[in-house]
């Protein structure tokens, strides 16, 4: 079973309701997202365009966080998804050094890491993770892979020039606007 998210970059307006969402069912603190909304600008006067890009922990299917784990808190779980055990989690930063997403971070409120479980506790009562019903245009999903490729269409991508391929497996699909395609462009800040 591989589980994953679906992101539809044509429908995302960059409001961040689905960042806002995770923070707060997270009770995360200062500096730490788990799931980051970022606006991009590509071109050049006069044809410029812009992308909105929401991502979080790719649940890989070899995770280089797992491997880095000295403790083995970071581990796959039973339904595919990349999670930490902050029971013997030493906040020691090796999984969030590993990740090549930048994934999980140090939460320095309590000197352990802190990562997207896609909502773990909300999935056992069958909900959604919270940034998926959050999201006012539906521009985000979450399943099997199998799945969200048969309901979402085969033209989806995990990888782009802005979000490239760490060679870990990423379980997130992506249907990307055609500039997004072609460059990262400029990350523009909030």
């Amino acid at each position: 079973m591989a589980l994953g998210f679906y992101f539809d970059m044509t429908r995302c307006i960059g409001c961040r309701a689905c960042q806002v969402a995770c923070k707060d069912k997270n009770n995360l603190g200062v500096g730490v997202v788990l799931r980051n909304a970022q606006t991009y600008e590509v071109g050049s006067f006069p044809t410029v365009k812009m992308y909105n890009l929401s991502n979080t922990c790719n649940h890989c299917e070899n995770p280089a966080c797992v491997a880095a784990c000295p403790t083995k808190a970071m581990h796959k779980a039973e339904d595919g998804t990349v999670r930490s055990d902050l029971n013997i989690c030493i906040g020691c930063g090796a999984c969030a050094t590993a990740c090549p997403y930048g994934a999980p971070q140090v939460n320095a409120d309590i000197q352990k890491i802190a990562k997207c479980d896609a909502c773990a506790y909300l999935r056992a009562k069958g909900q959604n993770p919270a940034c998926v019903d959050a999201c006012p245009n539906r521009a985000l999903d979450f399943g099997e892979i199998e799945d969200l490729k048969k309901k979402y269409g085969a033209d989806l991508v995990s990888a782009l020039p802005a979000y490239p391929d760490g060679g870990t497996g990423s379980t997130t699909l992506i249907k990307a606007k055609d500039c997004a395609k072609a460059e990262a462009g400029i990350c523009i800040p909030l």
